[in-house]
């Protein structure tokens, strides 16, 4: 590979022609120009372009690169921010290079490293902004998007890896050639049998809180990493930084959602105290005749407020339960939203199925919350509260809901928010027909057809069944039941879902 002349047009013509039309800002050049100085070797081999990503532990860049046969090619760099603990970098790294590169999944081509800088290189994807399609794609598209993220997601569950980030930002798309990528292992963890032995070091050092940089030198220096470029004399070993600090658990709260109280308990607990209508606490006295019981030995005190609208001091004081919550917020599953400690690939998808029902209703972002809390009430809104408590038994955990929601028929829900059937035809909560965003909505109040267009979409009855929208069958309703159920140990995986009737025209 040759170094690359600053000034020197780019070949890939639809990428650097949409980035030549306009003049990078000030800000990112700034940024480039940075990366050039903490890893100057960039700069023998890559044209940085521009800025095309960037989150809370990384920034995604575009570039160029000649290779050794004069084609030029684009990459994206991902530079970690320093602050990333080295066993976490590695863990990504080897997810890339052993699972990554085919099926969907996302490969890695070099690691650089100076010092504490890391920036991994990858193979870069044209893909569209998935807000940008979602209410755009047929009926045909989605079924292929679902199928080639099931196919990621079967590749990737193999290796024992648990991705705990699923969505359309990750799960790169272009829509003109049906190319699909998985990207961004940054969060990911591993099964209890995982193939990826870092992801084992990554929960070890959770527990245990450890994790050297020699440990991580020498599990690298296992794996099978493809060679850097010869003008590179950095490996891709990774430098000891100190891990981020962790913020405190805030205390247990008290959540409203338009009139729905919900409290989350971590063990069914016996109230000692009886609520009058004014919330007063009376003690419980035993009848004359009755000599009064000792109380209980038990290392846990009971609350008094179980099946009341308040929180008490008791459980405000209670140690917080520990449990992994990464993720992206309206994506997470229930198990992750309770804190629940076992927890497994059936989190990547649940995520799955969110993003199908965005794909089907057209909507969104279809669930955003600010809270976990706020989180579980919209599931219960759809999925229903009965069944969402029973499933919470299932895994270890209690939930109080004020009032009971019914369970949705997602074919319904799904046709009315991408404007199949008129609101007025529908017995959907209010909260749906509220949440429609105005600006998303520009038929004037007038118009005939402004009942019949969704909330994303925007598009006529006639331009829907053009779509074949009309015509999807009750299979993807199915799929979609199976894919948000509420119990992980019940929940469809990815292998058995690509064997779901839907797919069957589909060739693996």
């Amino acid at each position: 590979m040759e170094a690359v002349p600053t000034g020197q047009r780019s070949s890939h013509q639809s990428v650097e022609k949409g980035r030549s039309r306009h003049k990078i800002p000030r800000g990112v050049e700034t940024d480039i120009a940075y990366l050039y100085e903490v890893l100057p070797q960039l700069s023998r081999i890559f044209r940085i372009i521009d800025k095309i990503g960037e989150g809370t532990f990384s920034t995604v860049y575009l570039a160029e690169a000649q290779m050794t046969d004069g084609s030029r090619r684009m990459f994206a760099l991902k530079h970690l921010i320093p602050t990333s603990h080295p066993v976490r970098i590695a863990a990504e790294l080897q997810c890339l290079t052993v699972a990554g590169g085919t099926e969907n999944v996302m490969g890695v081509t070099y690691c650089f490293r100076k010092e504490h800088h890391v920036v991994i290189v990858m193979p870069y994807m044209e893909h569209q902004t998935f807000v940008d399609i979602v209410g755009s794609l047929s009926f045909e598209d989605v079924k292929h998007y679902i199928f080639h993220l099931l196919k990621a997601l079967r590749h990737i569950h193999k290796f024992g890896i648990i991705h705990r980030d699923i969505k359309p930002t990750n799960f790169l798309f272009n829509q003109q050639r049906r190319e699909y990528t998985l990207v961004d292992f940054g969060l990911a963890q591993g099964t209890p049998d995982t193939q990826i032995e870092l992801l084992k070091v990554v929960k070890a050092k959770a527990h245990k809180g450890g994790g050297s940089s020699k440990m991580v030198e020498e599990s690298l220096g296992k794996q099978k990493l493809v060679p850097l470029p010869p003008n590179t004399r950095n490996s891709a070993i990774l430098s000891s930084t100190k891990a981020p600090a962790k913020r405190p658990c805030p205390p247990a709260r008290i959540k409203h959602s338009k009139g729905l109280l919900l409290k989350t308990k971590r063990e069914e607990v016996i109230p000692r105290k009886i609520v009058s209508s004014k919330h007063r606490s009376v003690p419980v006295r035993p009848p004359l005749n009755q000599k009064p019981k000792p109380p209980a030995v038990s290392p846990m005190l009971t609350c008094n407020c179980f099946m009341t609208d308040r929180v008490c001091n008791i459980c405000l004081s209670r140690k917080q339960q520990v449990a992994p919550r990464a993720g992206t917020p309206g994506f997470r599953a229930p198990e992750v939203l309770t804190k629940c400690p076992n927890q497994g690939t059936a989190i990547d998808m649940w995520s799955a199925g969110v993003i199908l029902l965005s794909l089907l209703s057209g909507r969104y972002p279809f669930f955003k919350a600010s809270d976990d809390l706020i989180a579980l009430t919209q599931i219960m809104t759809i999925r229903g509260s009965r069944e969402t408590k029973e499933a919470a038994k299932t895994f270890g955990k209690s939930i109080v809901c004020s009032r009971e929601l019914p369970r949705l028929d997602l074919r319904i829900l799904c046709e009315t928010l991408r404007g199949l059937r008129s609101w007025d035809d529908t017995s959907l909560p209010a909260e749906f027909q509220t949440s429609r965003n105005p600006a998303e909505v520009k038929q004037d109040a007038g118009s005939p057809a402004k009942k019949h267009m969704s909330s994303g979409s925007l598009r006529s009855i006639a331009e829907l069944q053009e779509m074949g929208w009309d015509k999807a069958p009750d299979d993807v309703y199915d799929l979609l039941d199976k894919l948000l159920d509420l119990n992980p140990a019940t929940r469809i995986t990815a292998s058995m879902a690509l064997q779901h009737p839907l797919f069957k025209d589909m060739t693996d």
